[in-house]
């Protein structure tokens, strides 16, 4: 089976040519970051449980009628995906006072916002992906308004989403950031979520004991990052069976 062309490899994800025109191959890695790529280990099976639990995300967002670049999970550890122009920044959407926001206003970990924040990241490794602000995003011409009015909505219902399917699991989401890509249909645009949603972009608490279920177990050196990730696994009953130990990628033709 030939290997296809790599495109690109970022921290946790290596992508790939797919198999037909407007497709790419995602593929999950074990690898995890933190602090901008200043920690690094490599968690076994991390990717497997990504791939699965993104893959479950995205479905369900499909079905409330929220569009997304996911088009099927091909194997434990790839997603064929549609090729979209990611724009420049990572949308974040705060519930409750968490990492940098506690930091930066001086709000005390756990406190619940009065409502939904969203707030906008320039994506860029060198420079720590600064917070922005629509006036940036729209000085150097990142997304339009009408653009910025339908990130919004998107984030907010995804937040709508996300939020009720991991109460019913005994799951407060704390935040989450997602991308947003850019689908080109003849003369029109359509804005897509893009990337992944997993753990590794979201901040999860157990609502009754707070233990933390995302990759602040790994920043923070709380334990075991797999049984984490496998416990919100387990309380989605996505848990995969007999994941398969890493190993390189198998690609599609």
């Amino acid at each position: 089976m030939a290997r296809r062309k790599k495109i690109y490899e970022g921290k946790a994800k290596t992508l790939y040519e797919g198999p037909e025109p407007g497709t790419i191959v995602q593929y999950f890695k074990d690898d995890a970051t933190a602090f901008n790529a200043e920690k690094h280990d490599v968690i076994e099976g991390k990717g497997v449980l990504n791939n699965i639990l993104s893959e479950f995300f995205m479905l369900g967002l499909a079905q409330i009628g929220v569009p997304t670049h996911f088009l099927k999970r091909l194997n434990m550890r790839e997603q064929l995906v549609r090729s979209c122009e990611i724009i420049p920044l990572e949308v974040i959407v705060r519930n409750y006072a968490a990492g940098s926001i506690s930091k930066r206003l001086g709000i005390d970990e756990g406190t619940q916002l009065p409502r939904p924040i969203v707030e906008y990241c320039y994506k860029d490794d060198s420079l720590g992906d600064p917070l922005v602000t629509e006036e940036h995003i729209a000085a150097f011409g990142w997304a339009s308004q009408q653009d910025m009015d339908d990130i919004l909505s998107l984030a907010l219902r995804v937040n709508d989403f996300l939020s009720g399917v991991f109460l019913a699991v005994g799951i407060r989401l704390v935040d989450f950031k997602i991308e947003i890509g850019r689908v080109y249909e003849g003369d029109f645009q359509r804005l897509v979520i893009a990337d992944e949603i997993s753990p590794d972009s979201c901040r999860l608490w157990d609502i009754k004991t707070g233990q933390k279920l995302d990759k602040d177990v790994f920043r923070r050196d709380l334990g075991s990052l797999t049984d984490a990730y496998s416990e919100v696994a387990r309380r989605l009953g996505v848990m995969p069976n007999n994941p398969p130990a890493p190993g390189k990628p198998t690609l599609v033709n």
